[in-house]
């Protein structure tokens, strides 16, 4: 993934999650990440992934986490003509994305996965994403029938002022995968969410 469209979804995310569940906020907030599910101190991303071979570079179809009971299609998204990130239809809280000009998931590269944290109807498929742990599980069927076996190594909290796109975009060498919801808090004013959780993880298996 080039520098501009690192730059592009970077700065598009945080307005993820304009539409909350009133005028008011949230009407509970979504779970955040805690220091301990964050790189440890020094490391600004995942270690070299363990000898897992690749695979062919094939669009997902859905999104499988079975700690937070998540399976969800996905969409491909594109950059609109402002060059920020169209985001799946909100009509539809079960929908997630992935970033199809970009890397496949299980491709050698970094994939983005990205969904609504909510809407104006509740809790949308990413509401949950701040829960989860290192070790957990990322499935993602794709169309060819294989499904990538991806394992967190991180979750980590990033205000939308001070997001790191380079640590979270730039390219590898592995398979690597990240999962992008908003998060932060939400400020009632401008009835946005004031940063994102992102999700680190790496292939380590395929069925």
């Amino acid at each position: 993934m080039d520098r501009a469209a690192r730059t592009a979804l970077a700065l598009v995310l945080a307005y993820w999650g304009l539409t909350a569940l009133s005028d008011g906020g949230p009407a509970a907030p979504p779970p955040q990440p805690g220091a301990a599910q964050a790189f440890d101190a020094g490391t600004r991303r995942a270690a070299p992934a363990p000898a897992v071979r690749p695979l062919p570079s094939v669009a997902p179809s859905r999104v499988v986490i079975p700690r937070l009971n998540v399976d969800a299609p996905l969409i491909g998204l594109t950059l609109d003509e402002d060059g920020r990130l169209a985001s799946p239809p909100d009509a539809d809280q079960n929908l997630a994305g992935w970033y199809q000009d970009g890397t496949p998931p299980g491709a050698v590269g970094t994939s983005v996965l990205a969904g609504h944290v909510d809407t104006a109807q509740g809790p949308a498929v990413f509401y949950g994403l701040g829960s989860l742990a290192k070790g957990d599980t990322v499935r993602v069927p794709r169309t060819d029938g294989v499904t990538a076996v991806f394992t967190v190594d991180a979750v980590e909290l990033y205000p939308a002022d001070a997001f790191p796109d380079t640590k979270v975009y730039g390219p590898s060498d592995t398979p690597q995968l990240r999962l992008i919801t908003c998060g932060g808090g939400y400020d009632k004013k401008t009835r946005r969410y004031l940063g994102n959780v992102v999700v680190f993880a790496h292939l380590t298996g395929r069925t």
